[in-house]
């Protein structure tokens, strides 16, 4: 009655042992417990005798039962016989009434005179014994393996973090950060569960096995031997069963995969999508994905159904051959008593059962071995430059010159590009030199190789004359300060954040960093001041502000070789100013080397090195090298045609953030506050309006719940048949005894039958009907998702990983409250209302003292269940703040590399582990005691049943068959519960998982994008106007964007946006393509408010193309399709688009041409044919107003020319409204409107507000801030 693993598993086992022979097995005890000290040791030494002596207790108690069972035999035989009012009983013997002695036909005495209670009393006292000591020793058994297994757990997360800390940077290009962070915690959490609990349990059921073999064989070894002959086909079928379900969960598990692979490109490129309206067609992709995981999963539950019923229906044909074989033993040879039937029978199913119930932990040994294979080689691997190694030379003096010597780089994750090709350069000491050159020509490579977080296949680098490899790895990063162009913050404070740049620094010395880079300004004008949170990865900072953090973290080091990696590109004008006002301050008398595109920045270089090819191929001074006319030469040239009439050549470049929805992704700090708000307090959902989307399948609900009904009656009708079986043994009449037996077997096989089709039935039409909600729930799920307004999509809560989570686990959570929940429900229900009818109608008494320990038994049934899922989730949640530590140092590990801090992140996370880990050791003394508690239960209500069952027998005359009969119903019925009950956390969890899925459908966006609302027009002209728009993002209340803007644009002009970043210039063009709708004010389109118009019609008017453009993984030409989603674009438009954007040369040069797969998020192209086939996307849509937001912004000066002149191409006859970046993009157009701090502060053509000489021009001219 122990679930589905009955007898299962021989074959299992056989083929564990297989793979884990020989060698193997050293190998596998020796990595799993290579940590553990002596003391784990012992402590594992003495558990594992506990175990082994629990196993035990069962198999002793069966030999308590068989003497038990023979009592209540000869009492009943002596009882028959005495009812014959002509004999009485004397000196244990049955004499006739006149004093001789009575014998039986085959002339044998017939003894009498059992005193059944005293008999009982004495069972019930063994009973007790044997609780007690399984108490005890269950008791130890945990607890020792459990604090064991943590003491070791961390010392393996300890090492294992370490060790990831020490690792070269190459090594993490080519271990995903994602997949590290799973290994800390999964891998680990699965490497404890194999060296935990598990393993003695595993000895427990072991031992059980075999000491149930040994009893069966001392009962009597011919019907052990029948009883084996058969069990291998039991275990055959749990083993095929076994691997199926493996095989199909995993094929299950591929194909949702697919699915959520969409989802979760679709969600984390929300806008693009919206913007194109794509959400229609993104629905139908995601729901053919779901498709085949749908069929695979029915495939899967009528396996197990199929498997199910063949396992009941062979125990039940078991039950018969055994009782059939066993009674003839009895009778006809009289080689076992009735008692010894029972042991052997009883003691070879405990012994099967418990091999069948050890493969679980099987399963947990060779994941645990998986994970431990893949930790422990980490743990094994030497890094290649080891930076906590103390090996290598300080030097005592620096000067800070660098050499580069033959150097040839490939980076280890593709080893196949070429990236430095025998680079040879001199950098001298305490001067300024900039690199220049077009993108991946290998500049921020030899950065890196400075650093030495690469060693080069061939040539050296040399510091003062030193190969810096003999050199001592922190040493050396202590010299280096870099900047690099996305700084990445520590989600902490503003202070702590600039103290990394050097341990034991004062507040003194950080504010006077905070000066020179000029950040001490802006700082202050803060509510925290220095201890400012700045938000995960510094979200909650301006780009400006966050790269003066990060040179005041460079300055703190004082170091002697600063590195600048485009470190104002990311900046606007005014901000950009600032920023290398301080850097120039800062490198007086250092040796510093400073990549830029921008001309600006390199000027006043005391060397310029131009690159290409990964090879150093000139240098000089600005005049020098534009006498070259090299690789500068052009480079200049190309920048220069844009900004001829600007003075010095200054570029103007705005930066704007908004857009970038990425900073909200970040915002974790609001997370931790928004988190503890609604979400606790989730109303479960209704089960009625569950089954409602189910609705549909309602013939499959019916027949499952038909079949599971059937399952549920089988165990209490095999309570009647066994006890019947029994009291056919106080049969005197041989011929009538036979008849039973053989009566009493052929229903056993009617009920194998009949079992078989309903546990087929149950697996079939639940599995059917349970996945064809999940499909339906994950596509409504999905639709809704997509109906959200942008603003919702802001909020962490639901930021694209939560949404693909809840989108695969709630759905699938959902299911498990209908199908085979019901299905779980229906059939304990039918065992328990059963098990009570029989055992009320037979003995109501004996039923009510049982019923004392019912809840107990129930509770100790959930305990088992508890102890198969483990404690793992109580665990993880501890874990957390750990991990936070882990993911934080493995995702920024070249910022901590470089600023050689790996070990306070070690210390700080070990620091973490420890309440975690006292914790652990608390629940295990816990989980000892119910563990414990739950084994000896049974027991006692053995002890008090059949004590009172004997007292019944004497004086009520019950027949001791129906002794056996109620108290075998009762504990079945008491299974079932503890069964039934243990499934309750999954009810309550789907309950929740379906609200918060109900409040997903439920939710009303705030703006609706179906096509039946709104007004649509006929012509649309495309004339914008903004009037008196406030406007503040949902997720940062406190931060007015807009504050009264005021801009209109007729049809067919240009307007361009200026102003410095977070002056709302992105969020205008969010309110036109209604992202967002404004706090107060309007935007009217063709007269029309925003508001009142037809959103999906609106949005078809309007192309985009941003600053970091949003591509989907599959080919070009869907890519470029994807502009309009209404109908179906020819390939003939594609290429049209495509040569408009200067797209279709490059494509044609790629060897699938259009149908050439562009990688997750456009991953296999540069920036600038991203860019490309963005503004193709845009020009199929042909649409009546154009967004530029930056679209050239992240490119180098050649890539610049081709994106411009095609986005000219696409500007023309169109409404066109510009983000404005370089003066070149801007100077023609119709109207610029410089904006600030949310408003428009002058607007009008560029030769007005130069002659105006107000804002626009003071930013013209000198990049001066504007005021």
């Amino acid at each position: 009655w122990k679930g589905t693993f009955v007898f299962a598993a021989l074959s299992i086992m056989q083929i564990h042992f297989n793979s884990i022979n020989g060698d193997e097995t050293q190998h596998f005890l020796y990595l799993k417990f290579r940590f553990a000290t002596w003391r784990d040791t012992l402590m594992m030494v003495v558990g594992s005798l506990c175990a082994l002596i629990h196993g035990s207790a069962s198999p002793l108690m069966l030999l308590v039962y068989s003497m038990m069972t023979n009592t209540f035999v000869t009492y009943e035989l002596e009882v028959q016989e005495l009812k014959d009012p002509n004999k009485e009983c004397i000196n244990n013997t049955i004499h006739w009434t006149n004093g001789s002695i009575y014998e039986t036909t085959d002339n044998t005495t017939v003894s009498c005179g059992v005193d059944i209670e005293a008999q009982m009393t004495m069972f019930a006292y063994y009973y007790i014994g044997i609780g007690l000591g399984v108490l005890i020793v269950s008791y130890f058994q945990i607890v020792f393996w459990v604090s064991a297994a943590a003491r070791q757990t961390q010392k393996i997360r300890k090492t294992y973090f370490r060790k990831v800390m020490q690792m070269e940077i190459g090594w993490f290009d080519c271990n995903s950060v994602g997949e590290l962070n799973t290994r800390i915690s999964d891998d680990i959490n699965k490497i404890n569960n194999a060296i935990a609990d598990q393993v003695s349990i595993f000895i427990e059921r072991i031992s059980t096995f075999v000491f149930g073999f040994m009893v069966g064989f001392i009962g009597g070894w011919k019907l052990t031997l029948v009883v084996i002959a058969v069990s291998p086909l039991i275990g055959i079928a749990a083993g095929l069963m076994a691997m199926a379900v493996a095989r199909l969960t995993g094929r299950e598990l591929t194909a949702y995969a697919k699915a959520g692979a969409v989802a979760d490109e679709v969600l984390s490129s929300i806008r693009t999508v919206a913007a194109f309206g794509g959400e229609e067609r993104e629905a139908e992709r995601y729901d053919r994905n779901l498709i085949e995981a749908q069929n695979w999963g029915v495939k899967k539950g009528s396996i197990i159904g199929v498997f199910q019923g063949y396992l009941w229906c062979i125990i039940f044909l078991c039950y018969a051959l055994a009782f059939w074989y066993g009674s003839k033993l009895v009778i006809d040879t009289k080689e076992l008593t009735p008692g010894s039937l029972i042991q052997v029978f009883f003691g070879v199913l405990m012994a099967a059962m418990n091999l069948g119930q050890a493969s679980p932990c099987l399963e947990a040994f060779a994941s645990g071995r998986a994970a431990a294979k893949t930790i422990f080689e980490t743990i094994d691997r030497e890094p290649e430059i080891n930076c906590f190694s103390d090996d290598g030379h300080k030097l005592d003096k620096v000067k800070g010159d660098l050499e580069f010597h033959n150097i040839t780089f490939f980076y280890p994750s593709r080893p196949d590009v070429k990236i430095l090709d025998n680079l040879n350069m001199q950098i001298k000491a305490g001067e300024t030199t900039a690199f220049v050159g077009p993108s991946g020509s290998g500049k921020s490579t030899t950065i890196q190789l400075i650093q030495r977080f690469y060693d080069a296949e061939e040539g050296t680098v040399y510091l003062d004359g030193h190969d810096i490899r003999t050199l001592n790895i922190q040493w050396l990063r202590s010299l280096i300060g870099i900047v690099e162009q996305e700084p990445v913050l520590f989600a902490t404070t503003i202070a702590e954040n600039i103290r990394y740049g050097r341990p034991g620094v004062t507040t003194e010395e950080i504010i006077q960093a905070a000066k020179e880079a000029n950040a001490y300004n802006f700082v202050m004008t803060l509510p925290q001041e220095f201890d400012t949170l700045v938000g995960e990865g510094g979200g909650q900072m301006s780009g400006g502000q966050k790269q003066r953090i990060a040179i005041a973290r460079a300055l703190i080091r004082n170091p002697k070789i600063l590195l600048l990696d485009m470190a104002t590109s990311a900046l606007d004008n005014e901000s950009e100013a600032v920023v290398q006002e301080a850097l120039d301050n800062v490198r007086a008398g250092r040796t510093t080397i400073s990549i830029a595109h921008r001309l600006s920045t390199i000027r006043n270089a005391d060397v310029i090195v131009g690159f290409e090819h990964g090879r150093a191929v000139e240098r000089g001074t600005h005049s020098e090298l534009l006498e070259k006319q090299g690789v500068y030469f052009t480079l200049v040239t190309l920048q220069n045609q844009g900004s001829s009439n600007t003075p010095n050549g200054k570029t103007f470049e705005g930066y704007d953030y908004a857009l970038s929805g990425t900073r909200l992704g970040f915002i974790q700090i609001c997370q931790q506050v928004t988190e503890e708000g609604p979400e606790e307090h989730e109303e479960p959902a209704p089960v009625a309006r569950i089954l409602k989307y189910n609705r549909p399948e309602w013939p499959y609900m019916l027949l499952g719940s038909l079949g599971a009904a059937v399952n549920g009656s089988v165990n209490p009708i095999y309570a009647v048949l066994f006890s019947q079986i029994l009291g056919t043994f106080a049969v005197q009449d041989l011929n009538q005894q036979r008849e039973e037996i053989n009566g009493i077997c052929i229903l056993f096989c009617i009920v194998a039958v009949i079992s078989f089709f309903s546990q087929f039935l149950q697996g079939y039409a639940f599995a059917k009907s349970g996945e064809l909600l999940t499909r339906r729930l994950r596509k409504v799920g999905f639709q809704a998702m997509l109906r959200q307004e942008i603003g919702w999509f802001d909020d962490p809560r639901n930021s694209p990983g939560a949404l693909t989570t809840r989108l695969a686990t709630d759905a699938s959570m959902v299911q498990g409250a209908t199908g085979s929940q019901i299905g779980m429900i229906v059939n304990s229900l039918t065992n328990i209302g059963a098990s009570f009818i029989i055992a009320f109608y037979f003995s109501w008494k004996l039923t009510l003292v049982i019923m004392c320990f019912l809840p107990l038994i129930g509770l100790s049934g959930v305990f088992q269940a508890k102890m198969l899922t483990g404690f793992a989730n109580e665990d993880k949640k501890s874990m957390e703040a750990a991990g936070q530590v882990s993911s934080e140092a493995l995702g920024n590990i070249r910022t901590i590399a470089g600023l050689a801090k790996e070990r306070s992140f070690v210390e700080s996370y070990e620091q973490k582990l420890e309440l975690p880990f006292k914790s652990a050791k608390k629940r295990a003394n816990i989980y000892g005691l119910c563990f414990g508690f739950a084994q000896c239960v049974i027991f006692m209500a053995y002890a008090a049943s059949f004590r009172y069952g004997g007292y019944l027998v004497r004086v009520e005359g019950l027949p001791y068959m129906l002794v056996f009969r109620v108290i075998s119903a009762i504990v079945i019925s008491g299974m079932a519960l503890g069964r039934a009950s243990s499934f309750t956390p999954d009810y309550a969890k789907a309950k929740i998982a379906a609200a918060q899925f109900f409040q997903l459908l439920d939710r009303v966006p705030k703006i609706s994008i179906n096509h039946t609302d709104g007004q649509k027009w006929e012509i649309f002209k495309g004339e914008i106007e903004f009037l008196n728009c406030k406007f503040t993002y949902p997720t940062r209340p406190d931060i007015q964007v807009l504050s009264g803007l005021v801009v209109s644009v007729k049809p067919g002009q240009t307007l361009a946006f200026v102003g410095s970043s977070g002056c709302g210039k992105s969020t205008s063009v969010q309110l036109l393509e209604r992202f967002y709708d404004p706090d107060e004010g309007q935007v009217l389109i063709d007269g029309h408010p925003c508001h009142t118009v037809n959103v999906p019609f609106l949005r078809s008017q309007i192309g985009i193309v941003s600053q970091e453009p949003v591509l989907f993984d599959c080919s070009i030409a869907e890519n470029i399709q994807y502009g309009d989603n209404t109908r179906t674009v020819a390939m003939e438009e594609v290429v049209e688009a495509a040569k408009k954007a200067h797209l279709h040369d490059f494509v044609m040069g790629l060897p699938n041409k259009y149908e050439t797969q562009v990688g997750a998020q456009g991953s296999q192209l540069s920036r600038g044919q991203k860019q490309r086939i963005a503004i193709a996307r845009a020009i199929v849509r042909n649409p009546k107003i154009l967004l530029l937001d930056e679209a050239t912004s992240a490119l180098d000066t050649e890539s610049e020319q081709t994106v411009q002149s095609a986005l000219d191409e696409a500007r023309k006859g169109r409404t066109c409204i510009v983000i404005a970046h370089r003066l070149s993009t801007i100077q023609n157009a119709d109207i610029i409107a410089v904006m600030s701090q949310g408003v428009v502060i002058e607007q009008g053509t560029h030769g007005k507000l130069m002659a105006k000489k107000g804002a626009y021009y003071k930013l013209v001219t000198t990049g001066a801030p504007i005021s």
